[in-house]
């Protein structure tokens, strides 16, 4: 597993190994105990690319046509927090909603990637929470207010590399204040994603650290004020935020 952390006043990405961090970078060779370190996004993404609607249980949850084509829109980089850092709810809003989901990090600059090299940009990938301000989605018809306000991006705990994650059937829950609240599998994917990699690298030229986020399965609901909200996935691991 690959981390970004905070030691005082230093910041550096490190590999994980159970509670141990092993540096890299300019703190290679020294090792620290996780609990001895603030643990930051595990990328700087240029953007975030998401996804609406891609699992058939969540389509058919609310009785939905699966769309012909991918339908995509973007978070800001200003809209990320880490694993324990905390999701502000907007005053503006009065109904803001959690969507648990797998993200892809990106690896390597690409431009129109086939589907079949896909897995030859991937850097690997990890937990992320697609908050969106409910209210302001319906009342705006459009996505992009409702889904930007900083700290609706919580990303994390850690990457797993490519090599070490299979996304073709990865068990993925969320949960708020320890009730499950979403249960499905990445298998209900109706787009895969090197389908998806290869649609967005169509448009627009993905960068290292890009994310895109593959959408959200059945059961997405509503968060207040001092819940915690857990997204997990098998074999990547859980991502905790508490809403303040």
């Amino acid at each position: 597993m690959l981390g970004q952390f905070r030691f005082e006043t230093d910041t550096f990405y490190g590999n994980v190994d159970g509670s141990e961090v092993y540096a890299m970078g300019d703190f290679e060779g020294r090792s620290f105990d996780l609990k001895e370190l603030e643990i930051l996004p595990p990328t700087k993404p240029s953007k975030i690319i998401c996804v609406g609607l891609n699992y058939a249980d969540h389509a058919k949850e609310l009785d939905m046509e699966i769309p012909s084509e991918p339908v995509i829109f973007m978070k800001p980089a200003s809209s990320i927090i880490g694993h324990l850092q905390k999701i502000v709810y907007p005053p503006i809003s009065k109904q803001v909603d959690f969507e648990g989901e797998l993200a892809v990090v990106i690896g390597k600059r690409c431009k129109n990637i086939v589907a079949e090299k896909a897995d030859d940009v991937i850097a690997g990938y990890t937990c992320f929470n697609d908050i969106t301000a409910r209210d302001l989605q319906k009342r705006d018809g459009q996505w992009t207010r409702a889904k930007s306000f900083d700290t609706f991006a919580p990303i994390g705990p850690f990457i797993a590399p490519a090599d070490d994650f299979d996304p073709s059937d990865a068990k993925i829950s969320t949960r708020v204040n320890r009730n499950l609240c979403q249960d499905s599998s990445t298998s209900n994917l109706i787009s895969g994603i090197p389908f998806l990699i290869e649609f967005v690298s169509q448009i627009m030229t993905l960068e290292i650290g890009d994310v895109i986020a593959t959408g959200t399965p059945p059961g997405v609901g509503e968060l207040k004020v001092g819940d915690s909200v857990e997204v997990e996935i098998e074999g990547i691991g859980k991502l905790v935020n508490e809403v303040v």
